[in-house]
């Protein structure tokens, strides 16, 4: 088969599309997924760099997920048939024409949305729902606020939270990407390059703060965070693209007798992601199916084009994700709102 390789750590260009073995027959458990898409995540540029890498036993490509059909399907898994349309989360291995998964990491492909566009659903939606629902236990009528609400997780936690009936607040740093947040759901944005989301926030929720602070930042936005839970808060940290290390105030987090939660869910152990993936496909496809929350895609490329496609993610114009699909595949932009294609 094909796979992008990464040749060594470093920029784009070191991804390189080459010929790999195939991979072995599915095991006991396992399916053989003949890949249609794949999607570009944060961790992928991280693993480039050599940064983030794969838990053992991974492939050593990058790709947190992908849609396709069954190949093949390893002893003991029963409910899939050869020649299913799929949706999988996987550990690694998703930029190439043929991955495996455990089976219970495998979802249908919801109602009304086709294979490639199903390929930036996996992801986004298991860590929205086991992170925002799951874990953190947003209510209808509560306030979430969700930084970088434009983005893959972003545009899918607004897109869930409005669904269910919570107030919506992003950060984003333009007003054309606010603007897509709104039509996507959320009640108000704000800029993070001219408004303090602290302030704002409290201004937006007459004082109170949000209940929940859905973050990709990490340290750089622990203390502030903190600031502006409102009391019985939850900050669930789920990216550290501002780093791992800081300072809190728990005087402040005791008042407000809040929480703050961290997760991740590559190295989650199989049986966790597959009690998500369940959750999901009980709780999120029938939304999807309705056309109350779609997958948000920016652009299409070929998988043979991921050094492109890495570069438009670090760029942070796009809204949404970065598709990579295999084969004849439709190649080009195509963007999703609730409402169904633009």
């Amino acid at each position: 088969m094909r796979a992008v390789e990464i040749s060594r750590a470093g920029g784009p260009e070191v991804l390189v599309w080459s010929q790999v073995p195939d991979p072995p027959p599915p095991g006991p458990g396992e399916v053989l997924v003949e890949v249609t898409a794949t999607a570009v995540n944060r961790a992928d540029l991280l693993q480039r760099q050599g940064r983030y890498p794969p838990p053992a036993g991974s492939p050593p490509y990058p790709g947190l997920e992908c849609s396709g059909v069954l190949a093949a399907l390893g002893e003991g898994v029963t409910g899939w048939s050869v020649g299913d349309p799929v949706v999988a989360l996987l550990s690694g291995g998703g930029y190439a024409e043929l991955v495996l998964a455990p089976a219970g990491q495998v979802m249908p492909v919801p109602a009304g949305v086709d294979l490639v566009s199903a390929a930036a659903l996996p992801e986004v939606t298991c860590t929205v729902w086991s992170n925002v629902f799951m874990l953190a236990g947003l209510r209808p009528e509560e306030t979430l606020l969700v930084h970088g609400g434009a983005s893959g997780v972003g545009t899918m936690a607004v897109q869930l939270a409005a669904a269910l009936g919570a107030r919506v607040l992003v950060t984003a740093g333009s007003a054309a990407k606010i603007d897509r947040c709104t039509e996507l759901g959320a009640d108000a944005g704000i800029n993070y390059h001219d408004e303090d989301f602290v302030a704002r926030t409290r201004e937006l929720t007459g004082g109170r703060g949000a209940d929940v602070v859905l973050d990709n930042m990490g340290a750089a936005y622990l203390a502030r965070n903190t600031e502006v839970l409102a009391t019985n808060g939850r900050l669930v940290v789920v990216g550290l693209q501002g780093g791992t290390r800081a300072e809190i105030d728990l005087g402040a987090l005791m008042a407000k007798r809040a929480a703050v939660l961290a997760t991740s869910l590559r190295a989650r152990p199989a049986q966790e992601k597959a009690a998500i993936c369940r959750s999901v496909v009980e709780n999120v496809w029938p939304l999807v199916a309705a056309g109350r929350v779609r997958p948000v895609v920016d652009r299409v490329l070929p998988l043979a084009e991921a050094a492109a496609a890495h570069r438009a993610v670090e760029a942070g114009d796009h809204v949404g994700k970065v598709l990579l699909a295999n084969g004849s595949a439709a190649f080009g932009t195509a963007s999703w709102t609730a409402g169904g294609a633009r």
